[in-house]
């Protein structure tokens, strides 16, 4: 059994963000960091095989540098590590993104006993979309926003968040399921882990290693193969400071009712 991870390196938008003239995040000029959810998902990986000893791999698309974020993560205690990284891949949409992932897990492959875990969302784009499009294109049963996942031989049972409760949904391995943040928290990487993570193997998938794979065509990867095109990005203007008034009294309550009643809140 084995337990295949997507994971994703993302601009750390708590720093300024850059866009490039055609649209697309200058990625270049900014720090970046694993994206949140991905690390929730790594860390429900991670649990399932300190329980079952099952073997975790962990893939990603993105240009060579996201091959340290791999380092990472096998560090943190998964097995072995892919990159798809090629120019052929750049610019591209959820759809391109998804096409690509979903060929590199079926070079990988899925085998029967098998899960595939995504993050919920990638914080650059906020759509939700890859980890069912991934499953869309391998035909597996995905169950998405979990709060919570447990293991019994080949039955996988997810308790699911909504906006108003829970709904708990059973399938059968392989699947594929996103993570919320709340189903965890992310462990750290060990010093052990540190050493060991260089010892592992990662290993790259370039256009030529893909090519073959039904998925992979130059018409629905990369930028020119996107659907989806961005009309305008650009850094929103940073808020101005709060209007703090202290007090408890009277005075106080009536001054911030004057100044709701200004700007026609109330």
């Amino acid at each position: 059994m084995k337990i295949i991870v997507s994971i994703k390196q993302v601009p750390d938008t708590s720093g300024k963000v850059s866009v490039n003239p055609d649209g697309t995040l200058d990625r270049a000029s900014m720090q970046t960091i694993t994206n949140p959810d991905d690390m929730n998902a790594l860390e429900a990986a991670l649990k399932i095989k300190d329980e079952t000893g099952c073997k975790v791999i962990v893939v990603t698309m993105g240009p060579a540098p996201a091959a340290g974020m791999l380092r990472e993560a096998l560090a943190m205690g998964a097995d072995e590590a892919y990159i798809a990284s090629a120019r052929e891949f750049g610019g591209s949409d959820t759809y391109a993104t998804s096409q690509i992932l979903a060929a590199t897990i079926n070079t990988i492959g899925v085998e029967k006993d098998d899960i595939v875990i995504c993050g919920r969302q990638a914080i650059d784009g906020d759509t939700a979309q890859v980890g069912p499009q991934i499953a869309e294109k391998l035909h597996l049963p995905q169950i998405t926003y979990a709060a919570d996942i447990q293991k019994d031989g080949d039955t996988i049972t997810v308790r699911r968040m909504l906006e108003d409760g829970y709904m708990t949904i059973k399938t059968k391995t392989p699947c594929l399921i996103t993570c919320i943040k709340e189903l965890n928290t992310p462990r750290y990487m060990s010093v052990s882990g540190v050493f060991e993570a260089y010892s592992k193997p990662l290993t790259t998938f370039n256009y030529e290693s893909l090519k073959d794979d039904p998925l992979i065509d130059k018409t629905t990867i990369g930028l020119k193969g996107s659907p989806t095109n961005i009309f305008k990005s650009f850094t929103p203007p940073q808020k101005g400071a709060g209007i703090m008034l202290e007090g408890n009294d009277r005075k106080t309550c009536d001054k911030l009712a004057s100044m709701l009643i200004e700007k026609h809140i109330i």
